[in-house]
């Protein structure tokens, strides 16, 4: 699916872009960008908002931890007895519930039992629109790879017949980026 967590118009708008001549490479690097947020975070935030995404468990846990967050739908919980050929519908209120991100079991055991692609969840989750201090780091991580188009880059010092080059050595995204980000990243413990 892998929808883009900003749009060319909305960054010509925050870069102050008004001609078309950028165009080509904002719409390389938007894709990019969002793909490289998306694995940070370890989320979509917007793939799954009005398409469902099923996930697989094999049970033998006290909760299954949904990857897409915040959950928006629950559509169904089923368990298969023999390896995924066949499922039944689990209840809600009755066989489980939903906590925040989680599917808790209402089993008197208190966990889901172990069966080999046991149980299936089909739900919606994310935002209808990126939020807006994720989408700000978007557009500043878009601006970063657009001025930083390489590892190397030289400059010439006003005056000077000597070239000055700079080696960018750390991996690190940069540090206002990465704090909207951290806050973003999916925790599945």
């Amino acid at each position: 699916m892998a929808l883009n967590l900003t749009t060319r118009k909305d960054y010509k708008i925050y870069a102050g872009i008004k001609s078309t001549n950028e165009d080509a490479i904002i719409d390389f690097i938007i894709p990019k960008v969002s793909e490289l947020v998306k694995t940070y975070c370890r989320r979509t935030f917007v793939d799954y908002w009005d398409v469902p995404k099923t996930e697989m468990f094999k049970g033998a846990a006290t909760k299954f931890i949904l990857a897409e967050t915040p959950v928006v739908n629950v559509k169904s919980v089923q368990r298969s007895l023999d390896y995924g050929q066949t499922w039944t519908d689990l209840i809600r209120y009755t066989d489980w519930v939903l906590d925040g991100d989680i599917i808790v079991p209402l089993d008197t055991r208190g966990y889901f039992p172990e069966l080999i692609n046991g149980y299936k969840v089909e739900y919606t989750a994310g935002y209808d629109d990126v939020p807006a201090d994720l989408e700000i780091a978007v557009l500043d991580l878009v601006t970063y790879y657009r001025r930083n188009d390489g590892a190397i880059h030289s400059s010439k010092a006003v005056g000077s017949n000597n070239v000055q080059i700079e080696y960018i050595s750390t991996t690190s995204l940069p540090a206002h980026i990465r704090r909207v980000l951290d806050q973003y990243i999916a925790d599945y413990t």
